[in-house]
C-alpha cells in the first residue's frame, strides 16, 4: 500500500485526531492515501463515522499494541 502522507496524533484525544486528519486530507489529491497513527481508543469508531460522513474511504484500520492505525483514501 503506497501511503502518500502520514500524521501522528499519538497522545491526542477526540476530536483532535479527526480534525488533524480532515486538515491533512484537504491538502491531498483525490485518490491519495493518508495514514493516521493514534493512541485514542475511541478513534476506531470516530474514523468509521468520519468516513461515512465525508465520503473519504476508510481503507484499513489496525490495532498494533496500544496504537490505532487508520488509512483513508481521499475522495
Amino acid at each position: 500500500m503506497q501511503i502518500d502522507k502520514e500524521i501522528d496524533t499519538r497522545g491526542l484525544n477526540c476530536p483532535l485526531p479527526i480534525l488533524k486528519a480532515k486538515k491533512a486530507l484537504t491538502e491531498m489529491q483525490s485518490g491519495q492515501l493518508l495514514r493516521v497513527v493514534s493512541t485514542d481508543g475511541g478513534s476506531l469508531r470516530d474514523f468509521q463515522a468520519f468516513s461515512k460522513q465525508t465520503g473519504n474511504e476508510l481503507v484499513d484500520q489496525q490495532t498494533v499494541g496500544d496504537e490505532y492505525i487508520h488509512v483513508l483514501r481521499r475522495r
